[in-house]
């Protein structure tokens, strides 16, 4: 589809006057070129356009102040109804009145986030083919102009904080939970807990976090007396060594793989940094896999790293002051020296960092669903493998903070990921399904569900490429556009009454068809999903989505463009259960993983071709099915050789012969039974693709016991006269 076309279908219609008149400058632009561009065609051009400009901005911040005062004006009358004392059932009357008038905000914040989107993205199209087309160029003068008039930079955080506010207040009957619940508390023990991660294009990011907050409040941490809501920036700086053995065991999932990070929130001015390590382990085991960590003030980082600080005064402290019991800081102790050893053991260093912005959703307190959306997901190298001292003598590199894009880095040390990251985690009671909405968001066409993405993987496989051997399965789903048209009404979007402007959500069964883009299919069952990961293509996965092919041109790829950012580096119950995760097993407990597919990429140049990790279950009845087959094996060994004794021990001459071939036959199948055995079992471990199934092994042993039973026969014709 054209842009052109594209703005059309988009644009809000009662808005359509305020939208950049992009086919009229289109039109003008090649009437103007046919008939010879002259520098008065460029004048009255460039006032055209500055025209548009001035229309947009102006619309948008006009939109943009109206929100405030409107949702300045939900909150007056919330607080009013709040200390109200007329009877429940009045204030209930009036907050429902109040959170239609909320729903028409959150309408309207969709749309003028989206309105920002498609003229940033028109401007940048039409100053693209001005350039192409007229013999001046325009993108410096213009970037500058579009600097003064930033209406593209529109930060809708505050608003959605402040709408996801006033919804909790709503839903809460008049009451403003303040959040002192632990937000990680559980409310049991007997409970399935299942987390996936789904990718989601820049396009859909607005219109998700309005859907999700309409249910969950937007989860906030403060510090003690602060009323400012604290930066949203994660930061981590993962460790490995120069042979990447950590990255090895993530990416195939062994048993025991670890992952060993430092952790900060907020800027670079964070003293208080988490020491953090993962620790895999499949369900069939018997153990969970597990994150642990522990506290260290920036300026003992160094010296932690070097063996030169220990947390024993810290423990002590900590002791004096009785904040944690005795088990958690012998926890704490132990888990410090563990780390330490492993990085001098296994010579761990920095190599690569994420950094991103994450939005929180869930209820103080609850932790049915939690949910966590990450955007502006970017990859940092940190190492020296190559002979740059990128982070010196330092634990981590100082040229940059949080200050995303990092336009300042070389572009072969920086990865910008072109999706954000969505986390859905559930704490359900066994046979109980998690709530509708749920279901419909991970169904809907706004996510793309990859199971078991990780960030450091992800990080080391494109900046390090030279040095893995192995590549995620999600690289042959970077070259696809994710985006899929919309299968049933979800989300939000201005109705023909204010009061209506939740579009309706339809029942997910009712509405699961197949896609109808060809080139996304449906991921609801791991047979279709992991169809489509084993596909072999060309890894470039960290190329901008504006880049990818059947990409229309997208905000960010042209703000990246325009504003020196620089190019991106190119990228190289049981039911529910599947619907989450497309590799969910029979039942909570099932295992999975990814798995060492040995098909290869086509080499490059001189690169050695790569494999790509492709997701294997492997449950329990997988290892007994193996077991149960050797023993299959076993019982007919048993048989044939209880057969052989009898004729050694009582036949004549020609039994004899007879019993002896049979009992080489059943040893033979005895020794066969243990080596297939073994072999198949080590591939399980590996968690090898396959095939597993041997065709020669009983092929020759169906033809020596044929030859033994003609033998047989011959014999005992030749004997009688």
């Amino acid at each position: 589809m054209k842009f052109g076309q594209q703005l059309r279908d988009a644009l809000f219609p009662d808005w359509k006057f305020y939208y950049v008149d992009y086919p009229g400058l289109k039109r003008f632009l090649y009437d103007r070129t046919d008939k010879g561009y002259t520098a008065d065609d460029e004048a009255e051009f460039v006032k055209l356009l500055g025209g548009e400009l001035e229309k947009v901005n102006n619309f948008q911040q006009t939109k943009s102040s109206e929100m405030k005062r409107r949702i300045e004006y939900c909150e007056k009358q919330v607080d009013l109804i709040s200390a109200n004392t007329a009877p429940q059932d009045a204030k209930r009357e009036q907050l429902d009145v109040i959170e239609r008038e909320i729903d028409a905000v959150i309408s309207e914040v969709y749309e003028l986030a989206k309105f920002t989107r498609l003229n940033f993205t028109a401007f940048m199209k039409i100053v693209k083919k001005h350039d192409k087309n007229a013999p001046f160029v325009l993108k410096p003068l213009f970037t500058e102009r579009l600097n003064a008039r930033p209406f593209f930079r529109e930060n809708f955080d505050e608003l959605l904080l402040e709408l996801s506010r006033l919804y909790n207040i709503v839903r809460n009957g008049g009451v403003d939970v303040d959040g002192g619940k632990d937000p990680q508390a559980g409310n049991g023990q007997n409970f399935v807990r299942q987390t996936t991660k789904y990718w989601v294009h820049p396009d859909n990011v607005m219109e998700l976090k309005l859907y999700i907050l309409k249910y969950l409040p937007v989860l906030i941490y403060r510090t003690k007396g602060s009323t400012r809501p604290p930066n949203p920036a994660i930061t981590s700086i993962y460790f490995d060594n120069d042979s990447l053995d950590l990255y090895q065991g993530r990416i195939e999932k062994s048993e025991g793989a670890e992952a060993v990070r430092l952790r900060w929130y907020g800027d670079m001015d964070s003293t208080e940094i988490f020491v953090e390590r993962k620790t895999h382990h499949e369900d069939w085991t018997g153990e969970k896999s597990v994150k642990e960590r522990f506290s260290i003030k920036e300026k003992h980082v160094n010296d932690y790293i070097a063996g030169a600080y220990t947390l024993d005064a810290k423990i002590e402290r900590l002791r004096e002051e009785g904040k944690k019991s005795e088990q958690d800081l012998q926890d704490m102790d132990t888990l410090s020296r563990q780390i330490y050893d492993s990085i001098r053991t296994r010579r761990l260093e920095p190599v690569v960092r994420s950094f991103y912005n994450r939005t929180a959703f869930q209820i103080p307190g609850d932790a049915r669903v939690r949910i966590s959306l990450d955007t502006e997901l970017t990859m940092v190298r940190e190492d020296s493998f190559d002979g740059k001292p990128r982070a010196g003598a330092n634990w981590r590199r100082t040229d940059i903070g949080i200050d995303y894009p990092f336009s300042q880095l070389p572009e072969e040390d920086v990865c910008r990921f072109p999706y954000a990251i969505l986390e859905v985690k559930l704490q359900t009671q066994s046979g109980v399904e998690p709530p509708q909405w749920v279901l419909d968001l991970i169904d809907s066409h706004l996510v793309e569900a990859v199971p078991k993405f990780s960030k450091f993987i992800h990080g080391v496989s494109v900046l390090l490429e030279d040095r893995v051997d192995v590549l995620p399965f999600w690289f042959s789903q970077m070259d696809r556009d994710i985006r899929k048209p919309p299968t049933r009404a979800i989300g939000v979007s201005l109705g023909s009454s204010p009061h209506n402007s939740f579009v309706a959500i339809e029942s997910a069964g009712r509405a699961r068809g197949k896609r109808a883009d060809s080139n996304t299919p449906s991921r609801n069952s791991s047979e279709q999903y992991q169809s489509e990961i084993e596909v072999v293509v060309e890894p470039e996965p960290c190329e901008h989505p504006g880049q990818h092919p059947g990409h229309h041109g997208t905000e960010a790829s042209e703000t990246t463009a325009l504003l020196g950012h620089g190019r991106a580096r190119a990228q190289r119950s049981d039911s529910w259960l599947q619907r989450i995760n497309p590799f969910a097993g029979a039942g909570a407990g099932s295992g999975s993983g990814l798995g060492r597919d040995a098909a290869p990429f086509a080499a490059r140049g001189d690169q050695p071709p790569k494999r790509i990790a492709v997701p294997v279950r492997v449950e329990p009845k997988v290892f007994f099915a193996n077991e149960r087959t050797f023993l299959s094996w076993l019982n007919f060994a048993i048989v044939l050789g209880s057969l052989a004794l009898g004729l050694l021990n009582f036949g004549d001459a020609t039994g004899k012969i007879a019993g002896a071939a049979f009992t080489v036959i059943a040893m033979l199948v005895m020794v066969y039974a243990l080596v297939l055995f073994q072999w198949r079992a080590e591939r399980i471990r590996r968690r090898d693709a396959g095939p597993y199934d041997d065709r020669v092994g009983p092929t020759i042993l169906v033809v020596v016991l044929i030859s033994a039973v003609v033998l047989n026969f011959y014999l005992k014709i030749s004997a009688e006269p």
